[in-house]
């Protein structure tokens, strides 16, 4: 009897999920947010450095819209990548890094 080989079998291992910072610019859907992230990258042609925005659907569990608001807009959020969740959310929110102003 042989032992299998540990190399030939497919590696089951998960790699750690992408996160992304960003602010919260709508809060207004339940159990979800939308939060845009902001990346600095030089031009392809010029090389100029310029801000380039995404916007991405992004999933909170006790985020109920009007009734018990937990996110607001303006609040500074850490995102990670997950399953999609519906045919936008593809984003869930780990923590919130800072409150934003009220005004």
């Amino acid at each position: 009897m042989s032992e299998p080989n540990p190399q030939s079998a497919p590696s089951k291992t998960r790699r750690r999920p992408k996160t992304r910072i960003g602010i919260v610019t709508s809060n207004k859907m339940q159990k979800t947010v939308v939060v845009t992230v902001t990346r600095r990258t030089a031009h392809s042609k010029y090389g100029k450095i310029i801000n380039r925005r995404e916007k991405f659907k992004a999933h909170v569990e006790d985020h109920n819209y009007p009734a018990q608001v937990t996110i607001q807009e303006g609040d500074k959020v850490r995102i990670a990548e997950t399953p999609p969740a519906s045919r936008d959310k593809r984003w869930r929110v780990v923590e919130v890094l800072e409150r934003g102003t009220r005004v």
